[in-house]
């Protein structure tokens, strides 16, 4: 494995995200205190609790998984659609660097940025309400679960991508939705029961689920339909990464 080319995809793509330090990890404090001062405050008042959890606590791993999923996308697909706006992916292609060397550089970094901004946005939470952490090591297994994940997915929508309007189509039309009806503020529990029902078939609402269980052991899925969930997503997320490669569709092309 060609440790030298991989780190230095790897260095390059956190040298981008460093440059940047000021919108990357200040804009996230400031929309972390912006959503407690309106959910946190305004709806606060209207619902106290759930499942006996302060509302303030309960949208903690909500706000986290939506700043996790966006950055995690946004990372990966800007950062590999740029060499294919440039021209300079057919660089990468053919230095001594492999198809999984170059996902490992890319994919590793937005991962890493997408961790940096969740632990930002976590300690930044601790100024607000109470949060607790029962079970950190399962906290930090779905952090990177998810954050490799939906680093993937963005892989992939940079490498389709056939210009910048179209990097921001899938996360804002679809994630995004899909991330405020998944239970980031709020637990499915409390919809009627076609709602309820409605909710299962949104990914998100186990991503969700399985970290909001490793804070508080509450959550709308079981723990294992929840990791079953990730991890079938992170293989179909890898399965099209391989195809792409493997086919050089939109790439070699």
């Amino acid at each position: 494995m060609n440790l030298v080319g991989t780190y230095a995809i790897f260095a390059f793509e956190m040298q981008r995200f460093f440059r940047t330090l000021m919108q990357s990890l200040i804009a996230p404090v400031i929309s972390t205190a912006l959503y407690f001062v309106v959910f946190g405050s305004a709806i606060g008042k209207q619902m106290t609790e759930i499942e006996g959890i302060s509302y303030g606590s309960f949208i903690v791993p909500g706000m986290i998984m939506l700043a996790l999923l966006g950055q995690s996308i946004s990372n990966a697909s800007f950062g590999i659609y740029f060499p294919k706006f440039s021209g300079t992916i057919f660089e990468y292609l053919s230095a001594p660097v492999s198809a999984f060397e170059m996902v490992i550089g890319f994919v590793g970094a937005a991962a890493v940025k997408s961790i940096l901004i969740g632990v930002v946005i976590l300690m930044t939470s601790y100024l607000f309400v109470p949060v607790k952490i029962m079970h950190p090591i399962w906290m930090i297994g779905f952090l990177l679960l998810t954050a490799i994940t939906f680093s993937l997915f963005g892989f992939i929508i940079g490498l389709l991508a056939d210009g910048f309007d179209r990097l921001q189509i899938i996360p804002l039309l679809v994630v995004t939705p899909l991330t405020f009806l998944g239970g980031s503020f709020y637990s499915i529990k409390v919809l009627p029961e076609f709602w309820q029902t409605v909710s299962y078939f949104n990914p998100v609402v186990y991503l969700i689920s399985g970290f909001r269980w490793a804070f508080y052991e509450v959550s709308d899925v079981s723990l294992n339909i929840a990791l079953s969930m990730t991890t079938g997503f992170l293989l179909l997320s890898l399965l099209g990464v391989w195809w792409i490669f493997h086919t050089g569709y939109k790439i070699k092309n």
